[in-house]
């Protein structure tokens, strides 16, 4: 699957609900889950050329949990309500200028010096409880 075209139809099929589900546990909320569900099989149609698809179930759940990162960011219409939302957003925001909490503080320094991909594994470990 690496080497030659992406199967975009045979990837939705088989990893929608995967893709589906780590949404809506991220985002705890249908619709938003549903769009951003769609935007990680656009964003994979969008670099099909580029994207290595050896491992598509670890490359569909990595592109998930970013983008959903991102709309966790984003969003600002309604506060977190459990620990986990509160340490979502921690993570999400990090990068965030004017961060303005001692925590969101030290997220930034933190990830400001690693790769965006940091925050992904951070939301596995701290969120997820993945420790590979």
């Amino acid at each position: 699957m690496g080497s030659g075209p992406l199967d975009i139809e045979g990837l939705c099929e088989r990893y929608g609900p995967m893709v589906l589900r780590r949404c809506r546990y991220l985002l705890r909320d249908e619709d938003e889950a549903m769009d951003v569900c769609q935007d990680v099989f656009v964003r994979v149609l969008e670099r099909r050329d580029r994207l290595d698809a050896r491992y598509p179930s670890s490359l569909l759940y990595t592109i998930a949990t970013n983008l959903c990162l991102n709309r966790i960011r984003d969003r600002k219409r309604r506060p977190a309500t459990t620990a986990d939302e509160v340490r979502l957003q921690r993570i999400a925001g990090a990068g965030e200028p004017g961060a303005g909490s001692e925590a969101r503080l030290r997220l930034g320094r933190l990830f400001r010096r690693h790769p965006e991909s940091s925050r992904t594994i951070a939301v596995l470990h701290y969120l997820d409880g993945l420790t590979l």
